[in-house]
C-alpha cells in the first residue's frame, strides 16, 4: 500500500458552479513532488457504496486521484476538484468543510515539465487544467523560452483559474494565453474544440514540448494531430481524465 499522510482541510473556496478549492495541510510533513503530479484521495468505505463511478468493490479502498496546483515544498497542497452529478467521490470531496481530516497519498505521476529550457505548450480542458496550472506557474519561474496556455471550456462561468492565467501572462512576456469556449454566448475568442486551434497560435510544432491533460477524446485527438504535425513521441506528455479517473498515456 502507498505510504499515506492525514491532512486537514484549512479552506474551501468555491470556483465555479461545480468545482471547489480545498487546502489542505499535514501537521509537520512537506511535500515534496514536481510541479503537475497528483495525490490520491482515500475515501472512508462507510460513506461509499459497494460498487462506485469508477467500478470499486467492496473489497477495494476507494481512491481518486487529483492533482496539487499549488507549488511543492510546504506543508500544505491544493486541490481543485470537479463536482460530477454521478461521482461518489467527488461528492464527498465537495462535503468536506474547514477542520475535516482526509488521507492522501504521496504525489507522483507521469506529467511534470521535462526540460525548462524547451519551448512549451499547454493544452486542457475542464480540471484537466489542474497540473498544468502547476507546471505553468514553475515555467514562468524557471523557463527560458515561450511556453502557450491552451484552455478549452463551455463558456466563461466555468473558466477555472483565469485570474492565475491572465496574471502569469500579464508578468511574463514569453507566456501566452488562448481560451477557446465551445458553447459561449457573447463571446469574441476562439469557439469549438481547443486542439483545433493550436495551428492558429503555432508555427513551430516539431521544436516544442506538449503538455496534455483533459477528457480522453480531447486527448486522442490532440495526439494524433501533433503526431501528423510531425512532433516527436518523445516531446508529448499526456494523460486523460474521465469524471474522477485518470489514465497515463506517454
Amino acid at each position: 500500500m502507498a505510504d499515506t499522510h492525514e491532512v486537514t482541510v484549512t479552506s474551501v473556496h468555491r470556483m465555479t458552479p461545480n468545482v471547489k478549492q480545498f487546502v489542505l495541510e499535514s501537521d509537520g510533513y512537506t511535500f515534496e513532488f514536481d510541479p503537475g503530479q497528483h495525490t490520491h484521495v482515500h475515501f472512508p468505505r462507510a460513506e461509499s457504496p459497494a460498487e462506485d463511478e469508477g467500478g470499486d468493490s467492496e473489497d477495494e479502498a476507494v481512491v481518486r486521484p487529483y492533482t496539487a496546483t499549488a507549488m511543492p515544498g510546504s506543508e500544505r497542497i491544493t486541490l481543485a476538484i470537479k463536482r460530477y452529478p454521478d461521482g461518489t467521490a467527488s461528492t464527498w470531496m465537495h462535503e468536506r468543510t474547514p477542520g475535516d481530516t482526509i488521507e492522501i497519498e504521496e504525489l507522483g505521476g507521469n506529467l511534470y515539465l521535462r526540460n525548462i529550457d524547451s519551448d512549451v505548450a499547454f493544452v486542457s480542458t475542464g480540471t484537466g487544467i489542474t497540473p498544468m496550472i502547476a507546471m505553468a506557474k514553475q515555467y514562468v519561474r524557471e523557463g527560458t523560452g515561450n511556453a502557450h496556455f491552451f484552455f478549452g471550456e463551455k463558456d466563461e462561468e466555468h473558466v477555472i483559474y483565469r485570474e492565475t492565467l491572465d496574471q502569469l501572462a500579464a508578468d511574463s512576456p514569453d507566456f501566452d494565453v488562448t481560451y477557446v469556449l465551445s458553447e459561449a454566448d457573447d463571446w469574441a475568442g476562439p469557439e469549438g474544440h481547443v486542439q483545433n486551434h493550436l495551428a492558429d497560435y503555432l508555427d513551430d510544432f516539431e521544436g516544442r514540448d506538449f503538455y496534455v491533460c483533459g477528457v480522453p477524446e480531447m486527448v486522442v485527438e490532440t495526439r494524433e494531430y501533433l503526431d501528423e504535425q510531425g512532433v516527436a513521441d518523445d516531446r508529448m506528455y499526456v494523460e486523460g481524465w474521465e469524471g474522477d479517473e485518470v489514465s497515463d498515456e506517454g
